[in-house]
């Protein structure tokens, strides 16, 4: 039986609300700020009500900060991002849980630690490995003195000089991040979940340890997915620092580098009405994709925690 407590529904009730204002006030005013005019916005204080220069605002946010093309690189790298980390995570995860292999714990426990390294502490050697993945085989090449060994048969000094450059590319973007530790640890705890009496099932019935990953672990596992995938969406595509460092073409530039570009400065015209039309225009895919999959994530969320 529920009892009712009204002075403590009366409180709680209060208290979201006053959350909700603390967050929607905010998101409130840079709606007002993008509706109104250069000379309007720049008053003090600012206006409660909304202008009426709110799409044209957008439109010129949308052509200065070039969307069309930043939008579908954000697009590319978020889902790109999104689906490696799953994937790498869910067969890590996997290997670790039901696989007897030596070391199998200390590889875990190597993968959970790497949570303390973000990707801001090892910006500078990952930038150095993107821009040349070649590198870990020159250094083999160079060890084996691989170019000495061939001009000693061929007679001719050659040099042996491996590059792969991804600067500027979909795959450097988006590689470095794929590795996720929380992720692995998470379908680690899940699978951890399932009962023994299902692999042993599957093992007399014949199922190779991939169809049973693929036709049972895979299955349960959607909701739990479907819930990482949001948040792993919007690690994606709110990702600053790497973009900012790796892209040198404005053409590889993604919406939050964009957004950058509308930001006045001292030596330009004070458009924060522009500004803030471009910073909800790349609010709007994140948002879409939470209320969409809102129902999958609360659903997520809840049978993790069973």
């Amino acid at each position: 039986m529920v009892e009712r407590a009204p002075v403590l529904n009366f409180f709680c009730h209060a208290i979201l609300i006053a959350g909700a204002l603390i967050v929607c006030v905010p998101l409130y005013f840079a709606f007002v700020a993008g509706s109104l005019t250069i000379g309007d916005v720049q008053k003090v204080p600012l206006s409660w009500l909304p202008g009426d220069q709110f799409f044209a605002n957008l439109q010129a946010a949308w052509a200065k900060a070039n969307f069309s093309r930043t939008f579908v690189n954000s697009v590319v790298v978020a889902f790109g991002i999104t689906a490696g980390k799953i994937v790498v995570s869910l067969l890590s995860a996997f290997a670790i849980t039901y696989f007897r292999f030596r070391y199998r714990m200390l590889a875990f426990w190597l993968i959970f630690v790497s949570l303390m390294l973000p990707i801001e502490v090892r910006i500078v050697p990952t930038f150095e490995a993107v821009a040349n993945a070649a590198l870990p085989l020159q250094w083999v090449v160079d060890a084996l003195h691989v170019a000495d060994l061939w001009s000693w048969i061929s007679g001719h000094e050659i040099t042996i000089a491996l590059e792969w450059n991804m600067v500027n590319t979909y795959p450097g973007l988006i590689l470095p991040l794929m590795a996720s530790a929380t992720a692995t640890f998470l379908f680690r705890q899940f699978f951890l979940t399932v009962p023994d009496e299902l692999c042993e099932a599957a093992r007399l019935d014949g199922a190779s340890p991939l169809r049973f990953f693929w036709s049972i672990l895979l299955p349960l596992s959607v909701p739990n997915m479907v819930a990482l995938a949001i948040i792993l969406f919007l690690f994606g595509w709110n990702q600053y620092l790497w973009p900012l460092l790796f892209t040198t073409d404005k053409d590889m530039a993604t919406a939050v580098i964009a957004l950058k570009s509308l930001i006045p400065r001292s030596d330009s015209e004070p458009a924060w009405n522009v500004a803030m039309s471009g910073a909800l225009l790349t609010m709007l895919p994140p948002t879409l994709v939470i209320l969409l999959l809102q129902r999958w994530f609360l659903k997520g969320l809840v049978d993790s925690s069973k």
